[in-house]
């Protein structure tokens, strides 16, 4: 058993390497580098169509279905009460794993719970019809995704070389991009008959995290690693946001500037197709399966080629700023066009950008990180973009329609919010 000034001592050497695994000492070999690329891919991949199918259109019909008075409104409370949630828990599951010593690993016990606790309650949510029991099971599920996500995005920081985290990044970013449009093409063929709809998108997102840890090689016991303090006030400090970091912040911004702009019009794309466009239930789902096509192909594209192309070129920030200025041309699409075909180039257009923003931007936030004994916990905190991103989106998006009654003004404050997160980057000075 190595001593922890042992593994100490080797984190510190290693971590300085480009070529070197942190948490091996040594190089990745071609099996290593298509076990975690697959890993990445399939978790990616399988945790966003599961959570696609119910978030994207099955949550939002289920509101209609059981008769909300404003199913919009309710789906913007929804998403706050659910952010606040996973905004906690993201960090708090993130901070527990880097301070876990346990026998599988740090990461490894944290991600099987929270992917068992998000299929379930996800299941759960259509088999229910209280608004109130929707939102606390749906913060249940988030309570768990969060458990498994900010554990999992670690597992990049800490096992994978410097080097290889752009193509990595890629492969996890490929499913995302993949997986997001496919959810939705999956959950719209179920909006007639949902219940085995919610029952799929929770059986895909359990099955996430158990192929991510079966794929990726065994992680290390964290037994070896140097212990940490007990006492709740230590707890407490871990929790500390680093100082004196300022790319990290502006990383932060830069994907919440994002994601912001890419909810206000994905989270509500049900609606935007059948009240802005103005379909029928009929032609919303032919619609939006077009739409999901679309976007699984060129996301799929983006991903899989910006990824690897960032590693040899060595830049993370002229992928990530192109990739948030495309997203922005193709957001005024269907503001110009407000029929099918603008929503068309809308998946096409955005769905590129997002495809090639998704596969560099993880890479380049675990890049800014200003202390590799505590990826995990700056992850999570990073992620909270993300989480809230996702949360003020629709909330914007609910505000602007129930004050203007339309969604014309949604259009430009999503445009105008990604090119804000792209001069976020900009400004970045650690990396180039």
């Amino acid at each position: 058993m190595a001593s922890p000034d042992i593994a100490v001592t080797r984190e510190a050497e290693t971590v300085s390497d480009p070529n070197i695994a942190p948490d091996t000492g040594a190089p990745f070999s071609t099996a290593r580098t298509v076990r975690f690329g697959a890993g990445f891919l399939a978790f990616g991949l399988l945790w966003i169509v599961g959570l696609q199918i119910v978030a994207a259109v099955l949550l939002p019909q289920r509101l209609k279905d059981i008769g909300v008075a404003s199913p919009e409104s309710l789906l913007g409370t929804i998403s706050a009460v659910t952010a606040i949630v996973s905004l906690v828990s993201n960090l708090v599951f993130g901070t527990l794993s880097d301070r876990s010593r346990s026998r599988f690993g740090r990461r490894a016990p944290w991600i099987l719970a929270g992917a068992i606790i998000a299929g379930v309650t996800l299941t759960a949510i259509g088999f229910v019809a209280d608004p109130f029991t929707i939102t606390v099971v749906y913060c249940l599920s988030m309570v768990g995704l969060n458990m498994m996500l900010a554990p999992a995005v670690a597992v990049l920081a800490d096992r994978v070389p410097q080097r290889l985290r752009g193509t990595m990044s890629a492969f996890y970013g490929g499913g995302l991009a993949a997986g997001a449009p496919l959810g939705s093409l999956i959950g719209a063929a179920f909006l007639t008959t949902s219940a085995p709809g919610f029952v799929l998108g929770g059986a895909l997102m359990i099955a996430g995290g158990i192929v991510a840890l079966l794929v990726w090689p065994r992680e290390r016991s964290a037994r070896d690693l140097p212990p940490v303090a007990a006492g709740i006030a230590d707890l407490l400090r871990s929790f500390r946001p680093p100082r004196k970091a300022p790319d990290f912040y502006l990383a932060f911004a830069g994907r919440l500037f994002m994601l912001v702009s890419y909810q206000m019009v994905m989270a509500y794309q049900l609606y935007i197709v059948q009240d802005h466009i103005g379909l029928d239930e009929g032609q919303t789902a032919a619609t939006i399966a077009t739409m999901s096509v679309i976007l699984l192909v060129v996301s799929l594209i983006g991903s899989v080629v910006s990824g690897p192309i960032s590693d040899l070129i060595g830049r993370r920030k002229v992928p990530v700023v192109a990739a948030s200025i495309l997203f922005a041309v193709g957001v005024a699409m269907p503001w110009i066009w407000p029929t099918p075909m603008g929503m068309f180039l809308y998946a096409g257009i955005a769905g590129f950008g997002y495809g090639v923003y998704t596969s560099v931007d993880q890479a380049l936030n675990v890049d800014v990180l200003p202390n590799e004994k505590e990826f995990g916990k700056d992850l999570g905190i990073l992620n909270l973009s993300t989480t809230a991103g996702q949360t003020l989106g629709p909330l914007i998006t609910s505000a602007i329609v129930v004050a203007t009654g339309g969604y014309s003004l949604v259009f430009l404050v999503s445009i105008v919010a990604a090119v804000l997160g792209s001069v976020f980057i900009l400004f970045i000075k650690k990396v180039k």
